[in-house]
Protein backbone atom coordinates (compact mmCIF):
# COMPACT_ATOMS: atom_id res chain seq x y z
CA UNK A 1 0.00 0.00 0.00
CA UNK A 2 1.45 3.35 -1.35
CA UNK A 3 0.83 6.60 0.20
CA UNK A 4 3.43 9.04 -0.62
CA UNK A 5 1.78 10.94 -3.15
CA UNK A 6 -1.90 10.27 -2.98
CA UNK A 7 -2.82 13.65 -4.22
CA UNK A 8 -6.40 12.48 -5.26
CA UNK A 9 -7.51 11.63 -1.74
CA UNK A 10 -6.19 15.07 -0.87
CA UNK A 11 -8.50 16.79 -3.50
CA UNK A 12 -11.17 14.93 -2.75
CA UNK A 13 -10.77 16.12 1.20
CA UNK A 14 -10.60 19.35 0.15
CA UNK A 15 -13.54 19.59 -1.70
CA UNK A 16 -15.34 17.87 1.49
CA UNK A 17 -16.81 21.54 2.68
CA UNK A 18 -18.03 22.75 -1.42
CA UNK A 19 -17.17 23.11 -5.04
CA UNK A 20 -13.50 25.18 -5.38
CA UNK A 21 -11.21 25.74 -7.94
CA UNK A 22 -7.88 24.46 -8.99
CA UNK A 23 -6.29 27.00 -7.26
CA UNK A 24 -8.25 27.26 -4.28
CA UNK A 25 -8.00 23.99 -3.80
CA UNK A 26 -3.96 23.69 -3.77
CA UNK A 27 -4.03 26.60 -1.28
CA UNK A 28 -6.39 24.94 0.81
CA UNK A 29 -4.33 21.99 0.91
CA UNK A 30 -1.08 23.80 1.85
CA UNK A 31 -3.12 25.71 4.42
CA UNK A 32 -5.04 22.61 6.03
CA UNK A 33 -1.46 20.86 6.56
CA UNK A 34 0.07 23.87 7.45
CA UNK A 35 2.60 24.37 4.67
CA UNK A 36 3.87 20.53 4.97
CA UNK A 37 2.03 19.94 1.97
CA UNK A 38 2.28 21.88 -1.32
CA UNK A 39 0.85 20.88 -4.78
CA UNK A 40 1.99 22.79 -7.96
CA UNK A 41 -0.34 23.02 -11.26
CA UNK A 42 1.39 20.60 -12.78
CA UNK A 43 0.03 18.15 -10.46
CA UNK A 44 -2.94 18.71 -9.23
CA UNK A 45 -4.31 19.68 -13.03
CA UNK A 46 -3.69 15.62 -13.93
CA UNK A 47 -5.25 14.76 -10.98
CA UNK A 48 -8.04 16.79 -11.41
CA UNK A 49 -8.88 15.67 -14.74
CA UNK A 50 -8.01 11.88 -13.61
CA UNK A 51 -10.83 12.44 -11.06
CA UNK A 52 -13.05 13.81 -13.83
CA UNK A 53 -12.93 11.29 -15.92
CA UNK A 54 -13.49 8.65 -13.21
CA UNK A 55 -16.82 10.26 -12.09
CA UNK A 56 -15.48 11.59 -8.80
CA UNK A 57 -15.86 14.80 -9.25
CA UNK A 58 -17.37 17.07 -11.90
CA UNK A 59 -16.42 20.66 -12.94
CA UNK A 60 -18.30 23.77 -14.49
CA UNK A 61 -17.44 26.89 -15.61
CA UNK A 62 -18.17 29.53 -13.38
CA UNK A 63 -18.43 33.12 -15.01
CA UNK A 64 -16.44 36.09 -13.16
CA UNK A 65 -16.92 39.78 -13.91
CA UNK A 66 -14.35 41.47 -16.00
CA UNK A 67 -12.42 38.31 -16.11
CA UNK A 68 -12.60 34.92 -18.10
CA UNK A 69 -14.48 32.40 -16.15
CA UNK A 70 -12.86 29.86 -14.15
CA UNK A 71 -13.34 26.17 -14.08
CA UNK A 72 -15.02 24.62 -10.60
CA UNK A 73 -14.80 21.31 -9.14
CA UNK A 74 -17.26 19.56 -6.47
CA UNK A 75 -17.13 16.37 -5.32
CA UNK A 76 -19.81 13.75 -6.82
CA UNK A 77 -21.54 10.78 -4.56
CA UNK A 78 -18.87 8.29 -6.27
CA UNK A 79 -15.97 11.14 -5.00
CA UNK A 80 -17.46 11.19 -1.28
CA UNK A 81 -17.40 7.00 -0.93
CA UNK A 82 -13.90 6.94 -2.61
CA UNK A 83 -12.73 9.22 -0.54
CA UNK A 84 -13.80 7.41 2.46
CA UNK A 85 -12.37 4.53 1.45
CA UNK A 86 -8.80 6.34 1.14
CA UNK A 87 -9.96 7.53 5.00
CA UNK A 88 -10.39 3.94 6.04
CA UNK A 89 -7.08 2.25 4.17
CA UNK A 90 -4.96 5.91 5.00
CA UNK A 91 -5.86 5.33 8.79
CA UNK A 92 -4.90 1.70 8.83
CA UNK A 93 -1.77 2.35 7.30
CA UNK A 94 -0.68 5.24 9.26
CA UNK A 95 -1.94 3.51 12.80
CA UNK A 96 0.01 0.44 11.69
CA UNK A 97 3.37 2.74 10.95
CA UNK A 98 2.66 4.67 14.60
CA UNK A 99 2.56 1.40 15.89
CA UNK A 100 6.19 0.45 14.79
CA UNK A 101 7.52 3.55 14.87
CA UNK A 102 6.41 3.84 18.61
CA UNK A 103 7.32 0.38 19.75
CA UNK A 104 10.90 1.28 20.79
CA UNK A 105 12.90 -1.45 21.99
CA UNK A 106 10.92 -2.60 25.37
CA UNK A 107 8.30 -4.43 22.63
CA UNK A 108 10.13 -7.81 22.48
CA UNK A 109 9.42 -10.17 18.70
CA UNK A 110 9.65 -13.48 19.35
CA UNK A 111 11.50 -15.15 16.56
CA UNK A 112 9.70 -18.04 15.55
Amino acid sequence: MSFKSDIKSLILASLQDGPKHGYLIAKTIKVTSQSVLKIGESAIYPALQELEEAGSIQSEWEPQEGRPPRKVYKITPEGIEEFEQHKIAWNKFSGAVNSVLNAGSSNEVSHV
